[in-house]
């Protein structure tokens, strides 16, 4: 099974983050960390430090399969503005592999054009940055290769629907029981 690189900047919603790499270990996908700036240490949003498992410009991205974004600002602006992330995002793209971004971040694959014509969601107010998207403020939807979530109250919903789409429905339902939901 390919990994999964979920990418973290200053500013990261920590819920969206946090939740969906649990959840993902937890259904035994292995998930790596990524921080976009020059070092492990990142904070989020709320000024909690996390260490990430690895640094962008040191990782290889040859095992991973599945590229994560989650939300929050200013991180969503910085993962953004990081021209190394956005090159691997269009590659993952071109190749149809998953990518998935939360929150504000689903505005990092508008501006790269890649919702043209597909479903998406995000946080309220960052609708007109999903260029060219049927936007459908449901919860989490997923058109074609790209998943896309609401915000950091449905970080679960989020993170169940990667594991299905990784691992299946019967890993998804089992995740689902230990978690008691």
């Amino acid at each position: 099974m390919k990994k999964v690189a979920l990418f973290l900047a200053n500013g990261f919603e920590e819920i969206e983050a946090l939740v969906t790499v649990d959840i993902l270990r937890r259904a035994q996908i292995p998930v790596l960390t990524v921080s976009i700036t020059q070092e492990k240490r990142v904070t989020g949003a709320h000024n909690i430090p996390l260490i990430a498992d690895a640094v962008f410009r040191e990782t290889n991205f040859s095992e991973v399969g599945v590229l994560v974004l989650p939300g929050g600002m200013p991180g969503a602006q910085h993962l953004n503005e990081h021209e190394g992330l956005k090159k691997l995002i269009r590659e993952f793209n071109q190749r149809g592999e998953r990518i998935a971004a939360i929150c504000a971040a689903p505005m990092v694959l508008g501006g790269l054009g890649l919702l043209r014509e597909k479903r998406a969601t995000c946080y309220p107010g960052f609708e007109e940055k999903l260029t060219g998207a049927h936007v459908t403020g449901e919860k989490v939807v997923t058109d074609r290769n790209i998943t896309t979530g609401k915000g950091p109250g449905l970080a679960f919903d989020f993170a169940l629907a990667l594991v299905e789409q990784i691992a299946g429905s019967d890993k998804r339902k089992e995740t689902e029981r230990g978690l008691l939901l």
